[in-house]
């Protein structure tokens, strides 16, 4: 791989991290706090190309100007009788400096070519956003927050799976009891058929993505199948269970109504390590 294809490379992979970063492609790899950093960084890798491709259009131009000089060299070094200054009758003007500047092409290993990995994957595959088949298979990642932020006083409260669960088990539902709850998520179910709300959580990035898992009861639809997206009203009920992959808790939600809604444009829990 030759600089022009390295600086093509890098640009095309800039452009698509920009294309990411600028669209919710980006929701499908990273959590959404971190969108300034994809587009950032697809700003230095086309910054990259462009000075890759200078570099090398430079370096080609001095290559150019190393030979011409060397040419002109050869003819200065005849005397008038057509000698060269050694005596011999030929004059030497391609010293190995001139010649090798004028000639000098940097090759990078093959191995760079798999550059083009990640850009095609970029391009090409756009993967769903974690699901059921994750969330069945992974315990609850539940973890203890460090404070619970104040609610609303009034009126039907929007919470996130994991505000909800976190709140539930160790808030003891104290800021949850008698209020009427929203919440949305996709439906997993586990071996014995029990039925959960579920949102996968990120730290970083999809590849730590783990789930948390709202139990339900009450006035739940009798058919659904599973990544089918909800959005839940109900209330808060002290009623818990333990999760069949690690025994994490898993707090109960008394369903009064659900509806299924169209897949949010981030399908990660918003309120994740809150």
């Amino acid at each position: 791989m030759n600089r022009l294809a390295q600086s093509a490379l890098l640009f095309l992979l800039g452009a698509t991290l920009l294309h990411a970063g600028m669209t919710d492609l980006y929701l499908r790899y990273v959590k959404a706090g971190l969108r300034p950093l994809v587009l950032l960084a697809g700003v230095v890798l086309i910054a990259t190309a462009a000075a890759t491709l200078w570099y090398e259009r430079r370096g080609s131009g001095h290559g150019h100007d190393g030979a011409r000089h060397s040419h002109d060299g050869a003819g200065g070094e005849h005397d008038g009788d057509g000698h060269g200054p050694d005596g011999d009758g030929h004059g030497h003007g391609h010293d190995s400096d001139g010649q090798g500047h004028g000639h000098d092409h940097h090759h990078e290993p093959r191995v760079t070519w798999l550059l083009t990995l990640p850009v095609l994957a970029l391009i090409l595959v756009a993967p769903p956003a974690l699901g059921s088949y994750s969330a069945s298979h992974t315990g609850t990642a539940l973890q203890k927050p460090f404070g619970f932020p104040d609610l609303p006083a009034d009126g039907p409260l929007r919470l996130g799976v994991a505000d909800y669960a976190g709140r539930a088990v160790y808030g003891d539902g104290r800021s949850l009891r008698d209020r009427e709850l929203k919440i949305t998520g996709f439906v997993t179910l586990d071996r014995a058929g029990s039925l959960y709300l579920v949102r996968m959580g990120l730290n970083c990035c999809a590849a730590d993505a783990q789930p948390v898992k709202i139990a339900l009861t009450g006035n739940v639809p009798p058919v659904l199948s599973p990544d089918t997206w909800l959005e839940v009203t109900g209330r808060y009920t002290p009623r818990r269970t333990e999760d069949p992959v690690n025994n994490g808790p898993i707090p109960y939600l008394e369903v009064t109504r659900a509806k299924p809604v169209p897949t949010p444009h981030d399908p990660y829990d918003e309120t994740w390590n809150t």
